[in-house]
């Protein structure tokens, strides 16, 4: 028998003082049974980072065609597409030829910086490509099938909070 994806929901208030943005989101979403609880809050930040009215979750793990996240106009073209982790280049290719902005999220700095320094070079054409690295040690701590999250943006660092504990993620561009 299969193990079944765990359901989170998720109350998280955004205050993004850079972006000047202020929203609740609720959110259901499946993690899947090889997803660690590290890399799904990656998805969290990455969303929080991001925050729009039209950003959502896809089906992620469970599809190739799709990103982790993206966001889209009311005609269906994609806006933005958010990938976490290390993708190959075809993918990365493909995402930059269907979408107008492209973000990549690497975590696990020792991997991360391996594969930068073997794609930098083929990655430098890509005008809509954005590489950015999370630095978000504890993160996992914040973890539960319920969560009511505070995420304040300032001065590009997200800290993210509940009622025990206090988080703070920092994001950094390409050079990792």
């Amino acid at each position: 028998m299969a193990i079944s994806s765990t359901i989170n929901k998720i109350s998280l208030n955004i205050a993004d003082m850079d972006r000047h943005y202020y929203q609740t989101h609720d959110l259901t979403i499946a993690q899947h049974p090889s997803e660690t609880d590290f890399r799904f809050m990656i998805r969290i930040i990455a969303f929080a980072a991001n925050a729009h009215e039209q950003l959502c979750f896809t089906k992620g793990l469970a599809d190739d065609d799709e990103p982790e996240l993206w966001q889209k106009t009311l005609s269906g073209d994609i806006e933005l597409w958010i990938d976490l982790g290390q993708p190959d280049e075809k993918r990365i290719r493909k995402a930059c030829g269907r979408a107008d902005k492209v973000i990549i999220y690497t975590y696990h700095e020792r991997k991360a910086k391996a594969w930068w320094e073997q794609q930098q070079a083929k990655l430098q054409r890509f005008k809509n490509l954005q590489v950015m690295h999370i630095h978000a040690e504890g993160i996992e701590s914040l973890l539960k099938r319920s969560m009511q999250l505070q995420c304040n943006i300032q001065d590009g660092i997200l800290y993210f909070s509940d009622d025990e504990t206090s988080v703070s993620v920092t994001l950094n561009k390409q050079g990792i």
